[in-house]
């Protein structure tokens, strides 16, 4: 029996629109927590809680960033294989990943911790290393490699 199947054609594209973001290194996480800020619309940040990448070279310089996803009040979806995606397209090599919690409470929920492992197992599979996550509010931060987390 002879099938003939249509399939549409995926083309994967990378545009570089600037060369690196600011000075493009990240020396601690209060340096990712300042850009960051610069990211998160301030009309929002108190209001809807959001998930961004922060993508990096193999040199820690950051070549990129993404809005994951845009939940509610206190939650967000947040799917791995868009950030993978994302990783991939421009070649990073190390992310950074970052949400924001409306109600000000900078600890980390039980499904944060949950979802951090996730995407850094994940990771480790396309050889790409998970540096950090942070929380953040408008007033302050919560970095899981400071704490040891990651």
């Amino acid at each position: 029996m002879n099938i003939e199947y249509t399939v549409a054609e995926v083309q994967l594209t990378y545009k570089r629109k600037v060369s690196y973001l600011g000075e493009g290194e990240f020396r601690s996480p209060i340096d990712v927590y300042k850009f960051l800020l610069s990211i998160y619309p301030k009309e929002t940040i108190e209001y809807r809680e959001s998930f961004k990448v922060l993508y990096l070279n193999n040199g820690g310089k950051a070549i990129g960033y993404t809005t994951i996803s845009e939940g509610g009040i206190d939650t967000t979806c947040v799917d791995v294989r868009m950030i993978l995606q994302g990783a991939l397209l421009c070649n990073a090599t190390q992310i950074i990943l970052s949400h924001n919690h409306p109600s000000g409470n900078l600890n980390p929920s039980t499904q944060d911790i949950s979802l951090t492992k996730k995407i850094k197992e994940a990771a480790a599979i396309m050889q790409i290393k998970l540096v950090d996550h942070i929380i953040l509010t408008a007033e302050n931060y919560y970095s899981f490699s400071d704490d040891g987390i990651i």
